[in-house]
């Protein structure tokens, strides 16, 4: 059986037989989360300087509450409103 090594709410990893439906880097500061499909993060694991700080969640909310903000590029309105709360 494959398994996946997806990152919970808590922010701690734990494997999961379901793939993850988002994306991250944990060495951004903030970390940030997006869409797999992100062009940003593919650009990036095309160079091969990504893999190593690539995370996964099964959710949204996982990566939220993991202290993850939403990537600039693939989720730029939910980015604007995390944006607008920092500066708030």
């Amino acid at each position: 059986m494959t398994s996946y090594r997806l990152v919970g709410a808590d922010g701690l990893e734990y494997l999961s037989a379901t793939p993850g439906v988002l994306g991250g880097n944990k060495t951004n500061r903030p970390p940030l989360y997006g869409r797999l499909d992100c062009s940003s993060a593919l650009r990036a694991v095309a160079k091969g300087t990504y893999q190593r700080s690539r995370v996964f969640f099964a959710s949204e909310a996982d990566a939220i509450s993991a202290g993850f903000r939403p990537c600039g590029n693939c989720l730029r309105d939910r980015y604007k409103a995390w944006k607008a709360a920092q500066e708030a």
